[in-house]
């Protein structure tokens, strides 16, 4: 990102030892809020570029996660085989899996050395969603899990007595459980968006290609503007509660029976 194109009428005139001596003050807090209202209200096009990019980024990954996890966690919920206990440990250990050594073993898989290179997926926002989906698929799966199987302590027996099938059973526990499920999404969508280290190495943070919100915050904070920072920072605060306003209204008029 270049300072000029989402720099403020009033330009930081901190020097690098000034900045170093100071650090972030209230001065760059309150600098940091009308930075970012200007930046909004304006409708700065290097800030909508990189906003529309931690959304498509992050959306994209949610939904494969979703995918991926929601019916693992309701055939964890209604099957019984020999490792479920430890597929269950493993998926709630994950939760705290670093997202930097995930950006790692990405990285290695999709660099020219490694078995995925020959896809030249590396420093492209398709890398930045494989990392996202790792991340997240533990948490939503596990936080899927709890709820699906207090659901299935309830629907055990009348989905039993009706000889339904294994797959006919997930969904229907997926289906009657989706607002509890909105949660587990909302809960990956968080980790996603805020997502910095495993999205800095395999996106590289490169101009108008694969920076986001989050690796355009560490950038500006390493170059000492933290006005710009903060006012990254608030429009990634404002994007991720827009986000879960919108889901839980969503939840909130299927409940009143508007759907």
């Amino acid at each position: 990102m270049t300072t000029t194109g989402l720099a403020s009428p009033q330009k930081n005139r901190k020097t690098s030892a000034e900045r170093e001596r100071g650090g972030c003050t209230i001065a760059d807090l309150w600098e940091g809020l009308r930075h970012a209202f200007w930046l909004v209200v304006t409708l700065n096009p290097e800030l909508t570029e990189i906003a529309l990019r931690s959304l498509r980024v992050t959306l994209t990954a949610l939904a494969i996660a979703c995918v991926i996890a929601l019916p693992l966690a309701a055939l964890l919920a209604v099957r019984r085989f020999r490792m479920r206990r430890a597929t269950i440990a493993m998926l709630n250990a994950l939760m705290g899996l670093p997202p930097v050594v995930v950006g790692l073993i990405v990285y290695i898989f999709l660099s020219r050395s490694g078995p995925f290179g020959a896809l030249g997926l590396l420093f492209t926002p398709t890398a930045m969603i494989v990392a996202q989906v790792i991340i997240i698929v533990p948490l939503i799966a596990s936080i899927a899990h709890q709820s699906l199987r207090e659901l299935w302590a309830e629907y055990h027996d009348l989905l039993i007595s009706m000889n339904v099938t294994q797959v006919q059973k997930m969904r229907t526990l997926i289906w009657d459980a989706r607002r509890a499920l909105l949660t587990a999404a909302l809960a990956g969508f968080g980790r996603g968006i805020g997502e910095v280290g495993a999205i800095m190495i395999v996106g590289g943070n490169i101009d108008h290609a694969t920076r986001v919100l989050t690796t355009a915050i560490a950038l500006e904070t390493g170059k000492g503007q933290f006005a710009l920072a903060l006012a990254l920072g608030f429009v990634l605060i404002a994007l991720a509660l827009g986000v879960n306003l919108l889901i839980h209204w969503i939840g909130q008029t299927e409940r009143d029976s508007r759907w």
